[in-house]
């Protein structure tokens, strides 16, 4: 496993950020199912990337010097 790729990106990451604030809501009241954590998971994964997407054209389109 030699590629590496942002932390943001990691599905383990917010998996687990995820489970932890399923469990804080749990605590509050608030049951979330595992197939509703997976889900969030997912949707929270899908919409970092099309933010960090957004990010890097913009980078892109403000950038000073072109492309090698």
């Amino acid at each position: 496993m030699s590629d590496e790729k942002p932390w943001y990106l990691s599905k383990t990451i917010w998996g687990a950020l995820v489970s932890v604030a399923a469990t804080l809501a749990a605590m509050l009241g608030l049951p979330v199912d595992a197939g509703g954590q997976a889900a969030l998971t997912e949707a929270i994964l899908q919409m970092v990337s099309a933010v960090a997407g957004i990010v890097a054209i913009l980078g892109r389109v403000s950038a000073d010097s072109r492309i090698g």
